[in-house]
């Protein structure tokens, strides 16, 4: 089945040439596009999309206001921003309102397509740069974290230690031979134990303690 995006970008060029390459590409298709944060709200829970394409600086409300409201109505939808912007604080506020991917508007089609077929799969698209900082910024003294890693059964610990390696939750199914239900039910708990609100978050905080070296 194809892959189904939507796309919120306040700049009308943006917003064509990004379903235009959509069109073109085998494999996805678009549900809609969408000028605003508020228009988004109303309209994507009716039609839910696997991948949201989402400008972090729109009028009125932000991109990722807009991301926390979506992800709590769809959790299932990934959400990859795009923006002009490096800065720290846009890429961590996006991490933490549920974004699974961050990347630059100047990105290349081609890995932009590769971006949206790997958010899809569970992975978490950026840079080396802004990977960088996300590690940077998470890490911790030696030993921090134990507590919250001991509240996780060996199931849980298994998934996390997959998902650090890398795997998709379709992969991690057929690694551990569970349903993809329980995967998402792993997800959950996971980012509940664990106060995070994303993959790279969960993932990040399970390498930086004692328990996930």
């Amino acid at each position: 089945m194809a892959i189904k995006i939507a796309i919120v970008d306040d700049d009308e060029g943006i917003r064509a040439s990004l379903a235009a390459m959509i069109g073109r590409a085998e494999g996805l298709k678009l549900t809609g596009h969408y000028c605003d944060a508020e228009t988004a709200l109303k309209e994507i829970p009716k039609h839910p999309p696997d991948v949201v394409l989402m400008d972090i600086n729109l009028p009125g409300m932000k991109g990722v206001e807009c991301v926390r409201h979506l992800k709590a109505a769809l959790p299932q939808t990934q959400f990859l921003m795009l923006t002009v912007y490096e800065d720290s604080d846009s890429l961590f506020n996006s991490l933490r309102a549920g974004a699974s991917g961050y990347l630059l508007k100047r990105t290349a089609s081609a890995r932009l397509l590769e971006a949206i077929r790997d958010v899809h799969e569970g992975g978490s698209p950026m840079s080396p740069q802004l990977a960088r900082r996300v590690v940077q910024h998470f890490s911790r003294p030696p030993g921090e974290g134990e507590a919250e890693m001991a509240k996780l059964t060996p199931g849980e610990r298994e998934f996390l230690d997959q998902l650090a390696n890398g795997y998709a939750y379709k992969e991690i199914a057929d690694r551990m031979k569970i349903s993809i239900d329980t995967v998402r039910s792993y997800v959950r708990t996971v980012y509940e134990k664990l106060h995070v609100h994303s993959r790279t978050e969960a993932v990040v905080k399970y390498l930086r303690t004692e328990g996930g070296r």
